[in-house]
This record gives C-alpha cells, sequence and structure tokens, in this order.
C-alpha cells in the first residue's frame, strides 16, 4: 500500500437499486458534494435498473452527474444491453469473472494520482465456481502499483468479507463491502491500516425487502410464490461512505427522503 501526501477523499455509494435509487442520487450528490469534496466518487449499480443490472441511458445518467467509476456484482448481466458498451465504460465488473467483457479493475486519474479501483465477487453462498478473489485482488494490486487501492467486495457472508478485509489489510487503502444492502455499523481502521467496512448498504427503497416490494416477498416466504420482484414504493435512503486515504478515516452517511 502505497503512502503519499496528498489529499485523496473517496464518496462511495451503496448499491443503486431502481429508479428511486437513482432520484436519490440525482437530488443529494450535489449536497454530498459541497458537504464533503470527495476527489472521487464511486457508486455500485448492479441494481439500477429496475433492480437488475445497468442499461446505457441509466449509466450516461450517472457519468453526467460526476460520478467516475461504477462497480458491479452478481446481477453484472442482469440486462443484456451492458454487453454493447462495458468495453468503452468505466464500469467495473467483478474482476474474477475471467472470461467475461469488460474490466475487472480501472485507474481514476485526480491531479496526478492514481486510483486503483477493483470489483470482486464474493464465493461463500453465492457462485464457488468463479476464481479466487483474495489471491487476485492482491495480484492486481501488486502489478498495477497504482498510488491508491479501492475494492467493492460484493458478498454474502460476513466471514468472507471480514476475512478479505485483514488478507488485504495494509495492502489495499480500502476495502467496503456491498450486495447485502443492510449497512453495517462497523466502519474502521484496521490495524494495518486499512479503511474497512463489511458493507455499505443500499440506495433506493426504504420501507420495501432489500429494495424489493415487501409484499411480494412476504408472499414468497408465506406461501411459496415465486412472483417477480417488483421495486417498493415510498420512503427511500442512501447510504454511502466518506474516505479520506491521507487521514486514514472513513465515515458513514444515511439519508431519508423527506418526501415520497
Amino acid at each position: 500500500m502505497l503512502e503519499r501526501s496528498e489529499e485523496m477523499r473517496i464518496l462511495f455509494i451503496g448499491d443503486i437499486y431502481g429508479r428511486p435509487g437513482l432520484e436519490m442520487i440525482q437530488d443529494y450528490l450535489p449536497e454530498l458534494k459541497k458537504k464533503h469534496r470527495p476527489n472521487v466518487v464511486i457508486v455500485n449499480a448492479e441494481n439500477a435498473a429496475n433492480g437488475r443490472g445497468i442499461n446505457l441511458k441509466i449509466y450516461k445518467e450517472l457519468m453526467s452527474q460526476g460520478i467516475h467509476a461504477v462497480t458491479m456484482g452478481n446481477w453484472v448481466w442482469g440486462n443484456r444491453e451492458l454487453f454493447e458498451f462495458i468495453d468503452d465504460s468505466n464500469i467495473v465488473r467483478p474482476m474474477n469473472f475471467k472470461n467475461s467483457p469488460g474490466k475487472g479493475y480501472i485507474t481514476v486519474n485526480y491531479n496526478g494520482q492514481k486510483l486503483l479501483v477493483i470489483n470482486a465477487l464474493g464465493r461463500t453462498f453465492m457462485n464457488p465456481n468463479i476464481e479466487d478473489p483474495f489471491t487476485g485482488i492482491k495480484a492486481i494490486i501488486e502489478n498495477e502499483k497504482a498510488d491508491y487501492s479501492f475494492v467493492d467486495f460484493h458478498a454474502e457472508a460476513t466471514s468472507e468479507k471480514v476475512a478479505l478485509g485483514y488478507y488485504l489489510d495494509g495492502i489495499a487503502n480500502v476495502v467496503v463491502g456491498t450486495h447485502t444492502h443492510v449497512p453495517t455499523a462497523d466502519n474502521r481502521v484496521l490495524p494495518n491500516g486499512t479503511l474497512y467496512m463489511t458493507d455499505v448498504g443500499m440506495t433506493g427503497p426504504l420501507n420495501g425487502v432489500i429494495g424489493v416490494s415487501k409484499e411480494i416477498v412476504l408472499d414468497r416466504f408465506l406461501n411459496g410464490f415465486a412472483t417477480p420482484n417488483e421495486v417498493a414504493p415510498g420512503t427511500k435512503q442512501l447510504n454511502a461512505v466518506i474516505l479520506d486515504l491521507v487521514k486514514k478515516t472513513i465515515e458513514r452517511i444515511h439519508i431519508e427522503s423527506e418526501t415520497v
């Protein structure tokens, strides 16, 4: 993990879920930029297109708001349109999909400094057939030799996320988790200096079941009906972290919409 004296502040916004999540970005990103003055803004948008992946229209919408990189997750291929533009985008798909289009990491340049942005998918309770994210991420960081490195680890199991944090402690500047859509309260600095949080949470509906209409999910649990997911209506939320890689601080952000 290289140390630099220049400033490097990152605003990372957790899983954008459907149109409610995109509306929260539009409504609150300018305010967050003004308050926290991030140098780089990264969002996870694997659920942005109605809960399933991302399309070109949404990607352009995000980039027009000054977002530098878009990370993904297990729903990366949920919208087939992505295959048409991923290679010419700042979208970072999971690096452990080895034979897939797109890139598992990108470099964002700010004021002569290089920030390596890596996305990886966990294997526990998810996809055991993908490549090992632990050694894969470490190899990318060691080979690229950027000034700073940021890892979005999209995984189900808390234990796998915590383990990766310790494995990369002192190697990556940041390891934060996504996927469960529920923010954790363990934002901290690990013993060797890595900024860590198990899950940043989601940006989208507040009163659904991790973004989905609660009636649909309850019907599934109670009656076994496989009704297709629908984005939950109502109050919206934004969950994020602001990271200062020089001062070594990580602060949680939670905002709820004042109106539906």
